[in-house]
């Protein structure tokens, strides 16, 4: 009895924590949709929502090397791939 108690909640367990990370395994929709959030009131506010970022960025940017822009913006946040991609982008 105490053996099929132990294999069920054990069970439970495993489909709880795998449905968890089945919705959102890294945050990242949550973070970019916030993300966009932010850059939509700093506009409305007047402020630059790119302040602080490096020059360097827009400049590679520019010159059509978004690949070392999206390594760059990684380095100087930490942001993920997707995220970095998606930022570069939009620039």
């Amino acid at each position: 009895m105490f053996d099929d108690a132990v294999f069920w909640l054990s069970l439970g367990t495993l489909i709880v924590v795998l449905l968890s990370l089945t919705r959102n395994p890294s945050g990242t929709i949550n973070n970019s949709r916030l993300e966009r959030k932010v850059d939509l009131i700093l506009s409305h506010l007047g402020l630059d929502p790119n302040q602080g970022m490096d020059d360097k960025i827009v400049e590679l940017v520019k010159s059509g090397e978004k690949i070392q822009a999206i390594k760059l913006y990684r380095e100087q946040t930490g942001a993920g791939l997707k995220e970095a991609k998606n930022y570069v982008e939009g620039l």
